[in-house]
Order: structure tokens, then sequence, then C-alpha cells
């Protein structure tokens, strides 16, 4: 006699099939907890509602499969149907949204149907044919919504360029020979000066290399600084290096500050002088981002140091040494050496440091130095100063403290302490006699109660100095009373900009939060609108806040305010972590003021819009390119008692504990100290906002609309836990350095983490030519022609902060010989 089987699902308790659906059940009780959990908190933050739901939807599942019931089956797949859902309506079709949501848990899914076979026959069949049918479905739409975003994101920036405005110069004239002094040294055949010139544009009039000919580019020679970290100096290099080129020789300078000359037609070294900095001197970074080019005028050129090489180092020296022949130039100083710790008062090694090369012009070498940030208030000055670039003799000094000196302290005084600073490079148009300062902040970044007047007055400022005085002609200021570290780290770009009466004589200046300001240069007066818009208040200092914000009418790279959508990860429970610490943070927006009661975000953060790398303009044809990040920071006040217990000391009290140094700043003197989340950053490394993370943009130089923006940087060496995806896709990797723009129509940048040059069509934004280098490109590339053939040169140094290998090499590339 037959019998029906009364239990057609029943489990078969017994193989790998059976401890598979064990292992899935308690995989989905586990996540259904955490998720669940989370979900909770997060309801009760005022969050989603989608994971409490799940979470439960999770858990039950789970408990089914370990009960031997198929349903657990059904109940996940209609749980990642309704995940499916939600995902839509909170992002779309935005293939960087839908994957942390859907991505994992399609993952399980497939998990999940794998425990059918676990199960008999005939019921299992049913739902595993129904269940493989909602997958089947459901993955093409996942795959047709991020194969749809990236198609969208293609078509968006290949958007068609506007039309070409007419032609902008930007170059100005050369004096005649009987004003030699004020002479612009403009990049051409050579590459005398950072930036190109002292206009600072990055742009070349050389155009053998093109868009239709560059993918034959290949490197042609490369030599070694031999700079690499000590064990003591490990995870603290980060050489930012751009070489000169004059007249067939190369001017590199490594981590450290030696400088090396090469024959820039075969990189064979011809003379290296070391300055033999320690270890102990390297403030933030090892850092020697370019040296100055000199040339006497009507000296005889074979006289000593009738052309010389000024560079400051990381032990606050001023060097001038013979261009020919790398010796120390007698007449300079003592012996070819300033000591720039004079006037100073108390400092210790590392405390104040040169990373940026002197900007020469009028004959004066101008240069300020890095103070390292949030240490104390009573941190060294950040005089601004000018030395007779023959005989290293101070000419003038720049202490806003004390505006009726011009010269040192007297003696027993010093420099005014914890003033806001100029650590980048300034830009200077000699013949209007101005060299343009880019400021910092005071010494304490995040708490400003007692800074003085005059330093609300300047920090994050750009400061039009007279070389001939020292004297301030004007200045205009990019942040209001500035508690967010947002220094203006880009060295300015002057132009002659077009307008409807005619040229002016400009200055771009770039910022950190993503407003891009044009200024007439000889008033300081803005050619564009500047609206002081209401921002937020609150935080420790509400009455010292400004209640408005400059933002530019002329073009910005900021980005709308993060929500809660916006939060990111590598899974559904990274992505709700991130959602709970973005509801338990303070965030009103943009200059959202610093909390010590919870944390706050800081969106853009301190290395958001456009930094060190500066920006670059084709003024031929009118484009101006910016490459920036776009990532929040994670921040929080904590009280001195706190921060003592944690370990947080000065760099002058011998520095804090390692977890006090990895964790933020001491801000000794003031009642906070600062914990900083630098991209806001999980512990698996990836970030809580959602990518891209930095882009290069080109605009239309005369009305700042966008030509075309792009993400830049792929995946492949970026992923969790530090484990590089390998995966070619422009997710847009946090960048630092700068672009090179030639006449020959291409963008030539590294900056990225995937350690990729690119050569980039400037009409398009299409890559037409990378290559890998060997180390970190956070740099920026320069160009120069020997013998009828262009070189591009690029010094792929690495950097600690963007966390890229270290690398002591510089790489010529060029197209085939002949």
């Amino acid at each position: 006699m037959t019998h029906a089987n009364p239990n057609p699902a029943t489990l078969t308790r017994s193989g790998l099939a059976f401890w598979w659906s064990m292992f899935i059940g308690v995989l989905l009780v586990i996540l259904g907890l955490l998720i669940g959990a989370g979900g909770a908190w997060l309801i009760a933050l005022g969050g989603s509602w989608y994971y409490l739901p799940a979470g439960v939807a999770l858990l039950v599942a789970g408990i089914l499969l370990l009960s031997g019931n198929a349903a657990g089956v059904w109940l996940y797949a209609l749980t990642w149907i309704a995940t499916l859902a939600w995902a839509y309506w909170e992002v779309g079709m935005d293939g960087w949204g839908l994957m942390p949501r859907v991505l994992a848990p399609t993952i399980v899914l497939i998990f999940v149907l794998l425990t059918l076979p676990a199960f008999s026959a005939d019921r299992a069949k049913r739902v595993r044919d129904a269940a493989y049918a909602t997958t089947s479905a459901g993955v093409v739409i996942v795959g047709c919504a991020i194969g749809l975003h990236h198609f969208t994101l293609a078509a968006q920036s290949q958007e068609a360029i506007a039309p070409a405005t007419p032609p902008v110069g930007g170059a100005v004239e050369t004096a005649p020979p009987a004003q030699a002094d004020t002479a612009i040294h403009q990049a051409g055949s050579n590459w005398p000066v950072y930036g190109g010139s002292e206009l600072a544009t990055r742009y070349s009039p050389l155009k053998q290399i093109t868009a239709g000919n560059v993918a034959k580019l290949t490197k042609v020679w490369d030599f070694h600084t031999d700079d690499m970290p000590s064990k003591a100096a490990a995870d603290k290099y980060s050489p930012e290096n751009t070489p000169l080129e004059v007249d067939g020789h190369l001017f590199a300078c490594s981590a450290k500050g030696i400088v090396i000359s090469a024959n820039a037609a075969t990189g064979k070294e011809e003379w290296r002088y070391d300055p033999k900095v320690s270890d102990d001197a390297i403030p933030y970074g090892a850092s020697c981002r370019g040296v100055a080019y000199y040339a006497a005028q009507g000296a005889n050129a074979e006289q000593p140091c009738a052309t010389r090489i000024l560079w400051g180092t990381l032990d606050a020296r001023l060097i001038a040494i013979d261009a020919r022949t790398g010796k120390a130039c007698g007449d300079f100083g003592q012996q070819g050496v300033v000591d720039l710790t004079q006037g100073l008062g108390k400092t210790v090694p590392g405390w104040y440091s040169v990373t940026a090369p002197p900007t020469i012009v009028r004959g004066i070498a101008v240069l300020g130095a890095q103070v390292k940030d949030g240490q104390a208030e009573n941190a060294p000055s950040g005089v601004v100063r000018g030395y007779d670039v023959i005989s290293g003799k101070l000419v003038w000094a720049w202490d806003m403290g004390h505006p009726d000196r011009t010269g040192a302290p007297p003696q027993g005084a010093t420099y005014t302490r914890g003033t806001p600073n100029m650590w980048t490079v300034a830009a200077a148009d000699p013949q209007l006699g101005y060299v343009y300062l880019p400021l910092g902040n005071a010494s304490v970044d995040y708490y400003g109660v007692d800074r003085k007047d005059f330093e609300n007055q300047y920090n994050s400022s750009i400061v039009a100095i007279d070389v001939a005085t020292g004297k301030p002609a004007w200045h205009f200021q990019t942040v209001h009373h500035d508690l967010w570290d947002y220094d203006l780290g880009s060295q300015p770009t002057l132009v002659d900009f077009p307008t409807a009466d005619g040229k002016v004589p400009a200055i771009i200046v770039p910022s950190k939060q993503g407003q891009i300001y044009v200024l007439d240069r000889k008033t300081g007066k803005s050619l564009f609108p500047v609206e002081e818009r209401p921002v937020p208040s609150g935080g420790v200092e509400p009455e010292k806040l400004s209640k408005t914000q400059p933002y530019s009418g002329y073009a910005h790279l900021d980005q709308p305010v993060l929500t809660e959508k916006d939060m990111w990860g590598m899974s559904p429970l990274d992505q709700l972590y991130c959602r709970i610490q973005f509801r338990q943070a303070s965030y009103q927006g943009e200059y959202t003021p610093p909390t010590v009661d919870k944390p706050f975000i800081e969106y853009p953060g301190y290395n958001g819009g456009s930094d060190w790398g500066s920006i670059a303009v084709d003024t031929d044809d009118g484009i101006l390119i910016a490459n920036y990040n776009d990532m929040p920071n994670y921040n929080q006040l904590l009280p001195r008692e706190k921060a003592d217990q944690i370990g947080f000391k000065s760099i002058e009290q011998g520095g804090g504990s390692q977890k006090a140094k990895d964790m933020g700043d001491p801000q000794m003197g003031s009642p906070y100290a600062i914990a900083v989340n630098a991209g806001w950053r999980l512990s698996t490394g990836l970030l809580c906002s959602e990518p891209p993370y930095g882009h290069i943009r080109a605009i239309d130089l005369k009305t700042g609309k966008t030509l075309w923006d792009k993400p830049l940087g792929e995946a492949v060496k970026n992923g969790p836990l530090g484990i590089p995806s390998m995966l070619p896709i422009d997710i847009g990797t946090p960048n630092n350095g700068g672009p090179l723009v030639t006449a020959g129509g291409l963008i030539f940048i590294a900056a990225a983490t995937d350690d990729k040059l690119r050569a980039i069509d400037i009409k398009t934004g299409k890559v037409v030519w990378q290559t890998d280098l060997p180390a970190g490109g956070q740099t920026t590339p320069m160009t120069y022609e020997v013998g009828g053939r262009q070189y591009v040169v690029i010094a792929p140094g690495g950097h600690h902060f963007m966390e890229t290998k270290v690398g002591d090499e510089v790489i010529a590339y060029a197209l085939p010989a002949g």
C-alpha cells in the first residue's frame, strides 16, 4: 500500500547540504540580530525605518532554516525583493548608491538558495524554481542599474564643450632688458618656476605631444634621489616635488631637501647637494615641493653663483647654491645659509619647517613656513619674510601682529607667535611688484575664542604684499573666523581675465571649501558677485562665530549637503553603522560649528576642494582645470581633562601618546584638543560617504561654467582593509597633486591613489593615455623641450597621508625619437 509523504519538504539531516543550511541559518540569525538592533537604534535617532523590519525578517528566516522549514528561503527571497524596492526608492538607478544596499544581500540570497538541496525533492523543487526565477530577475535589475549608472556617468562626462571663448592670454609680456628685474619667466622650452611661471598657470605652449600621438608616449629616462625613509621616518614621507628645468638642466629636490641637477635630455646626474636634514626635523611629512632658480642680472655666466638655486629646508634653513656646480654660494648669508629661526623665539625640530619653494620677485626671495598644525596657541610665528636673493639679507618681514615693523624684531623680542602662516607657494606679478600670499589659519585650528583681531582679519585670506615695502596692499578673506582648517593651500593663479570692458589683470583663488574666487589683482575686488550667506551657529563659541560666509558667484566645487541616504560602506551593516554615526553627529550643512558634546561633520573636509596641487589654466583657449576632493571629516572637540587622560601633548612637550597622535591634535592653551577622522573612514578603510571621492573638472574661464566633470582615479589599488580590489572602475579616489596643461590640448595629471599618470583630452575629458607609476603620484608633473623633443617629467614619491607607496624616482616621458 502506497502512502503520501506528509511532509515533502522535510530536511535531510545529514551530509554537506544539511550543514550548509545550518550555517546559513546561523548567518541569517546573526545578521538579523545585528541589523535589527542597529535598525531600532537608528529609528530612535530619527533615521530610516528599513533596517528594523529587515533585521526581524532575516532573524525569522534564519530560525526557519534552522528548524528545517524551507519557508525560510521564501521569506529571505521576499525580504530581498523588498530591499530592492527600498534601495530604488532611496537612490534610484545610482550604481554607487545601490552597491552597499543590494550587492551583499544578493550574495547572501545565492547562499540561501544553495540550501535547497537539503530539502526533499517535491516541495523543494517548487521553492527552488520560484526562488531562482526571482533571483535571476533581481540580478538582471541590479546589473542593469549599475550598468545604467556607469553609462549615465559616461554620457554626462562627455557633455559637449561650450563654444570656445576668445583667447584670453594670461601671459604678461616680458619686460625689456632695462627692466629685467621685473621680467615674468614663462614656461616654454624651459620650466623655470614652480607653477610654470610666477603667474602659476601650470600651462606650457609646447604642443609636440598631442591627443593624436600621446598614445606613443614612452618612458625615456629616470633617476633616483636615493632619499628613502629610515625606520625612524617610516610613514612620514610625502615628497610632493615638481622639478624645474632651465637650459637643459633639470633641478629636483627629495623629501628631505636633497637637491639634484640632471641632464634634462638623458637624466644623467650632474651634481647633488645634501643639506643633511635630521629625521627629527620632519614635521607633518617630509616634503620639498620645489626649488627656485635665479639668474643674477648682468653677471658673467662663469662667475660663481651667477645662476643659483634657492630652497628652504625642514630644519628651517634658506640655502643658496650654484646652479652649475651645486656648491654653496659664499656671498649668501653664512656660507650659503640663512637661519630662519632668527626672531622666532622658542621652537623645537619639526615645529617650524619650510616645505614650499620661495617665490623670487624683483630680486627678493619671499617665503613663509609650515607651522605644524594644532600644537599650541603659543606656536612659532607665521611671519612671511623677504630676503635679498644675492646677499641673503633680510629685506622685510611681514608680521601681522606688528604692522609698524618692517624688519626683524628688536633684541629680546620675537615675531608675533601663533599667527596664521603661509605653508604653501606664493604667486607674483613682478611688473606690478606684488606677491600674493595664500594664508592658513591661526595655530589652533578648531578653537578661536582667544584669537587676536588681526588673526581674525587675515586668517584664510589671500594677501597682496608690495614687495618693495613688505606691507599689505590688500587682502581678501575666504573664511571668516575659520574653525575648520580651511586654510588656503593652493597657489593662486594669475591671468588676464576677459570681461565686457576688456581684459583685467586678475588672480584666481581656489579654496578647500570648493569656492573659486576671481579678483582684480591690483585691488583685490572680486570680478564676480560674492554672496555673504547665513551659516549655522552653535557649538562652543556661538558668540564668536561669523553669521555669514563668502560664496563665490564664479564657480564652486562643493557638493550638496549630506543626507543619511549618502552614507556608504561595502554592506548594509557598515552603511547602517555610518547612518547611526550620521544621526549621532551635529550637522547643519557647510560650516557646522565644532562641538564637544557630540561629533560634528565637516563637509567638505580639510582635504576637500582644492589643496596644494592648485589649478591649471589654458590661457590660449580659456579653460580652467581643477582636480578636487569630495570627502567629509568626522570630528569632535575633547575637553582638556579627557585629552590629558588620552595622552595629548604638543610637539614642544615631546609629543603625545601614539593613540593621541592617531586621534588628532592637542591644541594646547585652549580648553579642547581635537579628534579628527579625516575622510570619515571606517575600520575597514572605506569611507562613510558615497563615491566618487575625487574629480577633475574643466571650467570655462570667462563664465565659470562647467564644461565637463569626471571621477579621477580607479579602484585598482583601493579596497577594504587595504586590500587592492584590482577593479579598473573609475571610482574617483582621493587625490593630491595638481594638473599640467599644454598647448597640445592635453592635461597631464597623476594625483589619485591608483599610482597612474594620465593624459586627458582637455576638450572631452577622455583619458587618451595612461601609465603605471612605481610609487604614488601625489605631485604635479611639468614639461619642457630640449633638442627639439618635448619631455613630460614627474617625481612620483608617494604620500604617507594618502597611504600610497613611497618612492624616490624622477621619470621622463617623450615620443619616440626621430
